[in-house]
């Protein structure tokens, strides 16, 4: 299983060093070249490998981490995303939803990677958060997943439970997921909620 990062601003970089903690490799792109920034991305560790963009979108699993405005630039990255999972990580908070034509964000981010599978998660907690060790006093901090595919929020699931984290499945995308969407100028009950689950 390959994974990419498309992003690599304050999120991005906490995705990147969550994978670097367990020692996980992931590559990371911008619409920059990759030398502009492979030196904060060395910072990051070893495991983090800058490319282009047209490389990151060969990966498997895709962190989109982009602000919400520019993820059709990575959707044309390519012509069809089938057998490709994407996790959103992005919010649209102060899209106005009519833009959105009354959708979940997600639903309208997911039309844009036609043949993928979409999972909603790790966008409810701020950078600052998402950027900690997911241990915490014994416990590891949640992160919620929303997905139309079960399958997928399953293998996210069990990538998130990889890299140190507690995930709770929230169900699809236009139930669970609006907890965790921001809705125009308002945020979904779940967003900035951070939770710690205790195993016993």
């Amino acid at each position: 299983m390959s994974y990419a990062i498309t992003g690599f601003g304050k999120i991005g970089q906490a995705v990147a060093k969550a994978f670097a903690r367990r020692g996980i490799e992931i590559s990371v792109a911008t619409t920059r070249d990759p030398e502009s920034f492979a030196s904060d991305v060395a910072k990051v560790g070893p495991e983090i490998v800058p490319t282009t963009l047209a490389e990151a979108v060969k990966a498997d699993v895709i962190f989109l981490a982009v602000r919400f405005e520019a993820h059709p630039d990575v959707a044309n990255a390519l012509p069809t995303w089938q057998g490709k999972t994407i996790v959103d990580v992005t919010n649209a908070y102060g899209v106005p939803p009519e833009q959105l034509g009354g959708q979940p964000s997600s639903r309208f981010v997911a039309r844009a990677f036609s043949g993928a599978k979409l999972v909603k998660g790790l966008n409810h907690l701020p950078a600052a958060v998402l950027d900690q060790d997911p241990a915490v006093h014994g416990g590891r901090r949640v992160v919620f997943l929303a997905s139309d595919d079960d399958g997928a929020a399953t293998e996210i699931g069990a990538l998130a439970e990889n890299l140190g984290f507690s995930p709770i499945k929230l169900g699809g995308l236009s139930e669970g997921g609006l907890l965790v969407q921001a809705r125009g100028n308002s945020w979904g009950q779940l967003i900035f909620k951070d939770l710690v689950k205790f195993d016993g």
